[in-house]
């Protein structure tokens, strides 16, 4: 576990930090989330840092296996979306294929949360620590597109059981 998310993870039943934290996500609400992270130890300037402690104010569950293309196969699984004959994507297929895509900044910020949100929704947990570390590397290499889409994509997938989230 990181330490952002140690710090992060002891406000989680403090609704107003929560709230403040969330508004990092907003443009013209930022300002807003810079008491917060100042008490977090998070730099106003460091944006990814910001953005995971923001993600985590929305959705607080957590894990500490997988990265974030095993968070999306197990949303899939959870949706109940099915690969048809036709080789057509599923609709998570597509969302994770434009996530993967994104050049970085606001474009895949907003693709990762709306992708953590469907999380939320579905009760999929998500590593935050390793989403942290690979954000920062995103336009470094392709290194974390690549194992994003080896967990999401690999043949013969295990069957994602409750035990394992």
């Amino acid at each position: 576990m990181s330490k952002l998310i140690e710090r992060v993870s002891r406000y989680k039943d403090n609704r107003g930090m929560m709230s403040n934290l969330r508004c990092i996500l907003v443009e013209n609400k930022k300002h807003r989330a810079w008491p917060a992270l100042n008490r977090l130890g998070v730099a106003i300037n460091d944006d990814v840092s910001a953005f995971i402690a923001g993600l985590f104010a929305t959705h607080p569950e957590e894990t500490t296996t997988g990265n974030f293309g095993y968070t999306c196969k197990v949303i899939e699984q959870r949706r109940g979306d099915k690969r048809s004959d036709d080789n057509k994507l599923t609709a998570t297929e597509r969302r994770f294929q434009h996530l993967l895509s994104a050049e970085g900044g606001t474009e895949l910020n907003n693709r990762i949360l709306r992708m953590v949100l469907m999380a939320k929704a579905q009760g999929v947990p998500v590593n935050y620590a390793k989403l942290e570390n690979d954000l920062k590397f995103w336009n470094v290499s392709d290194r974390t597109k690549t194992e994003w889409a080896t967990a999401f994509w690999t043949q013969g997938a295990l069957s994602v059981s409750e035990e394992a989230v």
